[in-house]
């Protein structure tokens, strides 16, 4: 073997020895689930839940067939990935009892659609009534990455609730690419919610948000610094980030952390505050500047 083959051979062992095996943290490996068609999902996704905004579906009021093919396809699409997400490794066939199980949770997914429709229109309105640098539904829908990232998240919590684990962060994380907008697919969000500008917002995994509530940019809803157990692992399936109840608004650059804590209904929280405590409804938490005269 000449010196440049022999070169190349021992990278390439090297990276076959040294390749990060899942099983060894207790997950199967995942290696065929595909980002592209993870894309197309939310794509069709949001053709459906907006008709006549997408070129996947541009009739506004599309006859039922088309909604019937449209339906079809991103069924048959998501009962893929999540196949392609699941360790096992039968090829996708009625027989690979992996595949009828997808098959079933994306039946019972489409079956959410209306649903997750009504819920994203009154997402929509939220958005039109709480900015009024909105011209009409259509720019919000078409232009505002925080519906877009709402959407996702919207998609991804249901999947999250039917089972399905990574297909829901990829989505998310899609969105996070688009938007700037890091919204966990666990986080609970109630219904209105408005984000607005959206750059630089974090949404944590165990976060819950009530009715009617709205964030600025640059808001994260976080946690402290985790704990770990006595062989030194970090605990899980713990409530980490703060809950905020109905009607709250949390203005630009605001950082609210812990599991415990509680923005009670209707508080505001002022641009730059950071917050690691309750505080009661009605509140209103700004951070003072400081002034110094020359």
């Amino acid at each position: 073997m000449d010196p440049e083959a022999e070169r190349l051979f021992a990278v390439a062992s090297a990276l076959s020895r040294e390749g990060i095996d899942p099983r060894t943290e207790g997950t199967p490996g995942r290696t065929r689930v595909n980002l592209d068609r993870v894309a197309q999902l939310i794509q069709e996704l949001r053709a459906l839940l907006f008709p006549g905004h997408f070129p996947a579906l541009l009739d506004p009021d599309p006859p039922p067939a088309e909604v019937l093919e449209r339906l079809g396809e991103l069924e048959w699409l998501l009962a893929r990935q999540i196949h392609d997400a699941s360790p096992h490794v039968c090829p996708v066939s009625d027989a690979c009892a992996g595949f009828s199980h997808a098959r079933e949770v994306a039946r019972a997914f489409v079956e959410r659609l209306p649903a997750l429709r009504r819920t994203l229109r009154h997402d929509v309105i939220a958005a039109y009534e709480g900015d009024p640098a909105a011209a009409d539904l259509d720019e919000i829908i078409l232009a505002y990455p925080g519906l877009l990232a709402v959407t996702v998240y919207r998609s991804a919590h249901e999947l999250l609730e039917l089972g399905v684990n990574l297909i829901p962060r990829m989505m998310t994380e899609w969105a996070h690419a688009q938007t700037g907008i890091d919204i966990h697919p666990g986080a609970r969000i109630g219904s209105r919610f408005f984000i607005d500008h959206g750059t630089g917002v974090v949404v944590g995994q165990t976060t819950v948000i009530g009715d009617d509530v709205k964030l600025y940019q640059g808001v994260t809803l976080g946690a402290f610094s985790f704990p770990r157990d006595g062989q030194g692992r970090l605990v899980r399936n713990t409530k980490r980030h703060p809950t905020l109840e109905d009607g709250v608004t949390v203005y630009a650059g605001a950082t609210i952390l812990g599991g415990e804590t509680v923005i009670g209904h209707h508080a505001v929280i002022g641009g730059n505050v950071y917050l690691t405590e309750s505080v009661p409804p009605y509140s209103k938490v700004v951070s003072r500047p400081l002034v110094e005269v020359r």
